[in-house]
C-alpha cells in the first residue's frame, strides 16, 4: 500500500479522540454535577416561584442529559471509527464535536431552568 492509500492505516489516529476524552469526560460531568444541584436553588421558594422552577427543570434536566448522552455518542465514535486515513476527517469531527455538545446542553439547561 502506498501512503496515498485511503484504505492505509493513519498514524496518530487516536490522538484526537484522546484529546477529546480528556476534555469531554470531565466537562460532562460537571455539566451534570451543576445540572444535578440547580434544584437547591430554589429551596427557599415557595407557591408560584417554585411551581415555575419546577416546570422548568422538568423540561430541562432530560433535555441537558441527552446532550450530554450525545456528547457521549459522538465520543464513542470518534473511538469506533476504522483507524484508516479516509476516515481521519470524520473522526476528528466526531472528537471536535463531543465537547462543543457538552457546552451546549450546558447552556441551553441554564436558558431553560427558571431561577428565581
Amino acid at each position: 500500500m502506498t501512503s496515498n492509500d485511503p484504505d492505509a492505516r493513519a498514524t496518530g489516529a487516536w490522538i484526537a479522540p484522546l484529546v477529546s476524552t480528556l476534555v469531554t469526560v470531565p466537562l460532562g460531568l460537571l455539566v451534570l454535577f451543576f445540572a444535578g444541584l440547580s434544584p437547591m436553588a430554589c429551596d427557599s421558594c415557595n407557591g408560584a416561584e417554585a411551581d415555575r422552577f419546577d416546570a422548568s427543570f422538568a423540561v430541562a434536566f432530560p433535555v441537558v442529559v441527552t446532550g450530554l448522552l450525545l456528547a457521549l455518542g459522538l465520543l464513542i465514535t470518534s473511538w469506533a471509527l476504522p483507524w484508516r486515513v479516509r476516515h481521519a476527517a470524520r473522526r476528528v469531527g466526531f472528537a471536535v464535536a463531543a465537547p462543543v455538545v457538552a457546552v451546549v446542553a450546558g447552556v441551553v439547561f441554564a436558558g431553560l431552568l427558571d431561577v428565581p
